[in-house]
This record gives C-alpha cells, structure tokens and sequence, in this order.
C-alpha cells in the first residue's frame, strides 16, 4: 500500500520528518498503523524529495527499507528544505521490487507518489494507458501502477491542466475504470501541494505558515485533522482549500 507525506512550510530538517516524530516514515516503514487492502509493513524502497532554494527538486531513492540505509540519516539531519514530498513503498504482488518504482516520480519542478492499489492491473486500466503518447509508454519508470498514474497526471499537466485538475481527473478516470482502486495521489511543485484521498487515510496538520499531508498522523499532536474520503486538498504556504474530488 505504501505510506507517503508531504510538506510545505519554513525550512525544516528531512531528520525532523522522516526520523525524530515518534510515528516517522521510519516506523510507518515497519510498523504502520493503518494499512488497508493487505500488506503489513512496508520494505519495498523508499524515496524523498526536497527543494532547494532554487531550481529543480533533488530526488534519494533506494530498493530497499527505510530501516537499511545508513546514509541517509546523517545527510537528513544537516538537510533543511520549505518543500518535501517522501515516501516508503509496500509493494503489490508481481509488481517490481526495484529503485525506479519508488515515489517520488519526478519531472521538472514535479514530484508525485501513489499511495493505494489499481485493481485488476494491468487490465482495467489499458484503454487509459492506450491514450498516452507511445514515448510515455516505452519510458515508464516501472512496469507498475504507480508509474502508469504518474504518467497520466504528468500527460495533463504537459497538457496545460492545474495540478489539481489534473489529479482530480486521473483519480475519477481510474476510479471508474477500476471501481475500488485507492488513489491517494500527492503532487507538488514546491510551491502547492495536491493531495486526494480516495479509499486510503490521509491527515492533515495545518498551522499558520505551514502544512503537513501524511498518510498517518506522525504524532499525537491534537491538531492533525482526517481527510475525508472523496475529498482534494490543495494546500500552500498561504493556506488550505478542499472540495470534492468529483463535482456534484
């Protein structure tokens, strides 16, 4: 199922989110407490990405658990950044357990990652991979739903779409074509963040200049709020708007 978080706000350490809460990416990596649809900890890869003051953002991904790596706790703890999109992967059976596959994808200022499952893949979701330039195909990052959603987000935004459109519409076009898929999506360009919460938990933490998206609270701080289900949240610096994941 996988669990992911991101953050907008002043710079803080990736230590401070990934490591030091005492419900961190690192536990949700082995002892998560709201897995749904099956899995029970997740050790598949692991990915963070993060802002720098200019340009692109910088992407650490690795194939194996979060618990494993031990070079980046130090680099995390001297890492400050206002934006960080991170995540662990529970990886579903017969999909690839390889470093492309982990969240975050990213292209340009883009960071995206999938937190769920596409039922009946690859089957339901053929005609919608049929709309998509063959390039994006050929290119995918891995041969995994994951990927296949980020491809798809990545096809509006080139098209000129707002990200939350474009989550939106990848989110009610997967539903539809594989009823009771979970489609928690995160997308930011390190100025918004996109999140939807369709059949998975998300929670929010908002203050007066900061927000935090995860897929679990990373604390017991009061202030965490869910997400209802069905719900977009577009979230910056400067506030936090929800509406309805489907018009109507």
């Amino acid at each position: 199922m996988c669990r992911h978080l991101a953050y907008l706000g002043p710079p803080v350490s990736l230590r401070s989110l990934l490591y030091d809460p005492p419900y961190s990416l690192l536990r949700q990596s082995w002892a998560p407490r709201d897995m749904r649809g099956g899995g029970t900890i997740n050790a598949d890869g692991f990915g963070v990405g993060w802002y720098p003051a200019d340009g692109d953002p910088i992407r650490y991904r690795r194939d194996g658990p979060l618990w494993s790596d031990t070079t980046l706790p130090g680099l995390a703890g001297v890492t400050l950044a206002g934006a960080v999109l991170a995540a662990v992967r529970s990886a579903t059976v017969g999909m690839p357990t390889q470093e492309s596959a982990a969240a975050p994808f990213t292209e340009g200022r883009w960071l995206f990652s999938h937190n769920g499952v596409v039922l009946g893949w690859p089957d339901a979701v053929v005609p919608l991979a049929a709309e998509l330039p063959v390039r994006d195909l050929i290119t995918l990052d891995a041969p995994t739903d994951s990927a296949l959603l980020w491809a798809l987000v990545r096809h509006r935004l080139r098209g000129g779409e707002d990200p939350a459109a474009a989550v939106a519409a990848t989110v009610a076009a997967v539903g539809a074509a594989a009823p009771g898929s979970r489609l928690n999506l995160l997308l930011t360009d390190g100025r918004t963040v996109v999140a939807s919460a369709a059949g998975h938990a998300l929670s929010m933490r908002a203050t007066q200049d900061a927000v935090l998206l995860a897929s679990e609270p990373l604390d017991d701080d009061p202030d965490w709020r869910p997400v209802p289900d069905g719900q977009l949240v577009v979230a910056t610096r400067g506030g936090v708007r929800t509406r309805a994941l489907v018009d109507g």
